[in-house]
Parts: C-alpha cells; structure tokens; sequence
C-alpha cells in the first residue's frame, strides 16, 4: 500500500475521532491497533518517522502511540 493512501486513510479516522469527545489520539491509535495490519502501522510509523507529510496532528500523534 502507498504511503499517500495510508495518509488518506489515516486523515479520514482523524477526521471522524477529531469531532468526538476525549482524546482524539488515543481513540485513533486504538482504532489503528484493532483495524489495522502490523505491516500497515509499520508503514505508518515508517513515514512518521520520515517526516509524516500530510498527516493530521492528530493522526501523527497517534502514530506516536502505537
């Protein structure tokens, strides 16, 4: 999968978990820890760590997490 498509995906589970209550960080890791493959967080963490272009905050700090 490509990074830019792991992005979108990213920033659309952002995007629901940054209107609802409590820590939107902590409910997308979570999010991504139950739906996501390990090789997809690992992509993830990947491009995090590359600079996370494109990302929400919301979802880079989530990325932080898992």
């Amino acid at each position: 999968m490509s990074p830019d498509k792991l992005v979108r995906m990213a920033n659309q589970i952002a995007t629901f978990f940054d209107t609802q209550p409590g820590e939107a960080a902590e409910k997308i890791a979570a999010h991504l820890r139950d739906f996501w493959e390990p090789d997809m967080r690992a992509r993830l963490a990947a491009h995090v760590a590359a600079g996370g272009e494109g990302l929400k905050p919301s979802a880079r700090a989530a990325a932080a997490l898992i």
